[in-house]
């Protein structure tokens, strides 16, 4: 009788909101930033148990806190036994003040002290424009391995470039050359059943990123390795947007297409030794060695005739601060006359919105070239919402129309140039592995510069007067998306 006169309806309801006050709270209490928090507490309140459930999957950082424990302690390990060095090299090239550091002298002391990535000269650095002028170049180098060859990539493709590779590693390590790969195991999802084993097999060691249990949510529910890294005998690097994959050589083959614009950097020199340092501490996390860092992987560099100075800004879910995303805003800060970015995801988030508005209103030309052809249709939207405050503000914003421009490039000034593989978005600020080189170096930023002009002749021009004209129902989808980019 007792059990009748229960209102079961009303102690579920209880129940739901008790659980609902307690998930806000640790939403408040463990997401760092304000927009995100907003997000989160939106999307469990008006989206009943799905909403909460998200949270759980999404939104905290179990990685960092136990799976990224272990490479936190031999990332420390290793930074230890190089930040003596870091320091004291950096210091000496601040110190002579070369004409390329006196007016990004800030930006240079934020890499060192927030990345700790030294400061290098005497390199010399090659602008690489899609795949057909990569993938040359890396084959080349490859075969001129005597050393070893690291490799680190988001997309690793069983297809006709990423055989040519295949054979070229399983040939070096035949000669002795040690060789190693590290793969997105998500990303990378084509190599691991026939094409990973049939490297090991012939002796060169393969590990993926973090291995992968349920492919179909991986994109969302995991922290992948965005990063696309080869290091050939310590004293030869390539960093950028191209992945290894067909998709990345316009060559006319009917399996390609679209057009795809993307860009690459080859580093000759000291450059190449912080790229050596994140491929050691992502190599000793997922294959449970301890490489340290030797002559062997750190050989004293080569002079070149070219006096590059070179440094790496890297970030993922493991840092402790988000130095992409501080660095980019550094640049923006530091430039005085031209801003030109490129970058296939935009959901900057207040933060870098905020820098290119001020620094639009302050006087400096700022260009955004973005695709006209998105492979998804909310993230595009997320991106449109925030065109109204720039466009208003008087950045130019153009549309590339010649195919998918997948380039991460950020020039400014005809002085500085910044390529690598992070987009300019949540998920590269916060949750993916990704790695840029920043090249203070007129010469690498004008060929940077020309280069963007070039694809501005494939783009068009968004005008502000008919954007404005948008319909309700798309503005309305947009500002959805943007509430909930966050999330994305």
């Amino acid at each position: 009788m007792f059990f009748k006169n229960i209102d079961w309806l009303l102690i579920a309801e209880l129940t739901y909101l008790g659980i609902l006050i307690i998930v806000c709270l640790r939403i408040i209490y463990d997401t760092r930033t304000s927009t995100k928090t907003l997000a989160y507490l939106l999307f469990a309140v008006f989206v009943p148990v799905i909403g909460m459930i998200s949270y759980f999957f999404l939104g905290i950082n179990y990685r960092k806190r136990n799976l990224y424990s272990k490479k936190l302690l031999a990332d420390d390990t290793l930074q230890q036994k190089m930040e003596a060095e870091i320091q004291k090299s950096t210091e000496e090239i601040l110190a002579a003040n070369p004409p390329e550091i006196k007016k990004n002298r800030e930006l240079a002391c934020l890499l060192l002290k927030d990345n700790m990535s030294p400061l290098t000269d005497s390199n010399r650095v090659k602008l690489l424009f899609n795949g057909e002028e990569k993938f040359p170049e890396v084959l080349e180098a490859l075969k001129q391995a005597k050393n070893h060859i690291h490799i680190e990539y988001y997309i690793f493709e069983d297809d006709e470039i990423g055989n040519q590779i295949k054979e070229i590693l399983i040939q070096k390590a035949a000669e002795g050359v040690e060789v190693r790969l590290i793969y997105d195991d998500f990303g990378s999802s084509s190599i691991r059943r026939k094409f990973v084993p049939g490297l090991i097999e012939n002796g060169v060691e393969a590990y993926p990123f973090y291995r992968v249990l349920f492919l179909l949510f991986a994109n969302r529910l995991n922290y992948r390795n965005h990063r696309k890294i080869i290091i050939v005998d310590g004293h030869t690097a390539f960093v950028g947007g191209i992945n290894i994959s067909d998709r990345y050589i316009n060559n006319g083959n009917k399996k390609n297409r679209i057009y795809w614009r993307d860009t690459h950097l080859r580093i000759d020199g000291a450059g190449c030794q912080y790229l050596q340092y994140l491929f050691l501490c992502d190599w000793n996390f997922c294959s449970d060695q301890q490489l340290q860092p030797t002559k062997m992987f750190f050989p004293k560099p080569k002079t070149y005739e070219t006096d590059t100075l070179v440094q790496i800004a890297a970030g993922g879910p493991d840092s402790k601060t988000p130095g992409i995303l501080f660095s980019l805003l550094q640049a923006i800060n530091l430039a005085k006359k031209e801003i030109l970015i490129t970058t296939p995801y935009f959901i900057p988030g207040d933060s870098l919105l905020d820098a290119l508005i001020v620094a639009a209103l302050s006087g400096v030309s700022v260009k955004l070239l973005v695709p006209g052809i998105s492979d998804s249709r909310f993230v595009n939207a997320a991106a449109h919402s925030y065109y109204d405050d720039l466009l208003d503000a008087g950045v130019e914003i153009y549309f590339y129309k010649k195919g998918f421009i997948h380039a991460k490039t950020l020039v400014y000034d005809g002085a500085v140039a910044a390529v690598g593989t992070a987009n300019m978005d949540y998920r590269s600020f916060e949750l993916n592995f990704e790695v840029n080189a920043f090249i203070y170096d007129p010469h690498i930023a004008k060929q940077l510069t020309k280069a963007f002009y070039d694809d501005l002749e494939h783009a068009e021009r968004i005008d502000i007067v008919r954007w404005e004209k948008r319909a309700f129902l798309k503005v309305m989808f947009e500002k959805t998306a943007r509430m909930l980019s966050p999330l994305l």
